[in-house]
């Protein structure tokens, strides 16, 4: 089954794309009306009660997924080292969306080197625990080898494709397969600049194929939405 998803990391509607969407009672209820998924980043920052969470499920359509991002007391301060508590809380916390959940993101600090002793322990418990799809997105160069691949690989891990790149293996996922997420952060200004039609082409073809995620994080001045609703118009 084909499964292309698009949407935003985060669902504010800048003032000017206002009139893309229809009305609704909340940014939530009328973005999902025209995206089929959101990457929820501020889970990155503060937990948030279980019933925000059934309160945010409650507002989309049933094909609707959330791709929630990890705390950084997981992948920051902990650095995968001893965190089973924290990671059960998270996932108590993030399982109230039930099957709106499509996936988990883990953003690892630049500074974080691949450590197997480590990381492998971190996966094969986080795995255990939740069920679901997981989307892993390294920053340090030696997480891009064809052994880490293989280990994300056996364990149901995929490896985010970031734009830009900050290691040319970065640009391409890897890992599981079942799951390719790509999360597009602005170019060449980071977070900041919009994608060209040349990239939005580009990235369109990167979609044709299974079970496919792309999240547009250029929030800073609302490229993103507009990006986002493009690709959608030219992919239906």
């Amino acid at each position: 089954m084909v499964e292309v998803r698009i949407g935003i990391a985060g669902w504010s509607i800048p003032s000017a794309l206002a009139s893309r969407f229809p009305e609704g009672n909340s940014h939530l209820e009328r973005y999902a009306q025209r995206f089929n998924c959101v990457e929820i980043n501020s889970s990155f920052y503060r937990p948030h009660r279980p019933a925000t969470y059934r309160r945010w499920a409650a507002s989309v359509p049933a094909a609707f997924r959330f791709a929630v991002k990890m705390p950084r007391a997981i992948s920051h301060e902990a650095r995968l080292h001893d965190c089973e508590p924290a990671l059960r809380i998270f996932l108590g916390q993030v399982d109230e969306l039930e099957m709106k959940l499509g996936c988990l993101l883990l953003q690892l600090p630049p500074s974080l080197a691949y450590a197997p002793s480590t990381a492998l322990p971190f996966f094969d418990r986080l795995m255990r625990l939740h069920a679901g799809p997981v989307a892993c997105e390294p920053r340090h160069p030696s997480w891009f080898r064809p052994a880490v691949d293989r280990a994300l690989r056996e364990r149901g891990i995929a490896r985010v494709a970031a734009d830009p790149a900050r290691h040319p293996r970065a640009a391409v996922p890897a890992g599981d397969p079942r799951l390719q997420y790509f999360r597009l952060h602005g170019a060449p200004r980071i977070y900041y600049d919009a994608y060209s039609e040349a990239a939005l082409r580009s990235i369109e073809r990167r979609l044709r194929r299974p079970q496919r995620w792309c999240i547009f994080d250029n929030t800073a001045l609302g490229h993103a939405v507009a990006n986002g609703l493009d690709l959608i118009e030219r992919i239906s």
